[in-house]
């Protein structure tokens, strides 16, 4: 199914599948996370007890729209393919994720334990969508 160009099963599938590495990568690192963040014992227990589902409503619009945007970028790079997707979306995790987490993360004073752990979150999400997205054509 493509609409304008847009493989919207693939960006789909890139969606679910970044929803999934969060939640495998967050509840393998959730202390260390919490721990780097800063949460108050409030918010630990907000977590604990699952939060708002508010959240997790943004967090799949955000990796649909980072997957619509990453198979822009795909496509317009040349041939979409499997290699041309996987290299796209480590040229954008190194030039746009990793950069802007580094600058917030530190003026923030948040220690380089949370920026590790996000960035590294962030790494496996956009290299999931390149391979989905290269493989699957935009």
């Amino acid at each position: 199914m493509i609409i304008e160009g847009i493989n919207v099963v693939a960006i789909l599938i890139a969606m679910v599948a970044s929803m999934a590495i969060g939640a495998f990568w967050y509840s393998i690192l959730a202390k260390p996370w919490i721990a780097a963040a800063g949460f108050s014992q409030e918010q630990i227990e907000s977590v604990e007890k699952g939060g708002s589902p508010l959240i997790y409503i943004i967090a799949a619009i955000s990796h649909l729209v980072m997957a619509l945007i990453l198979a822009g970028v795909i496509n317009h790079v040349g041939d979409v393919t499997l290699w041309r997707g996987l290299i796209s979306a480590l040229f954008v995790w190194v030039g746009f994720v990793v950069t802007t987490m580094v600058v917030n993360h530190r003026f923030q004073m948040k220690p380089w334990s949370l920026t590790i752990i996000d960035a590294g979150h962030y790494l496996l999400v956009l290299l999931a969508q390149g391979a989905i997205i290269g493989w699957m054509g935009v």
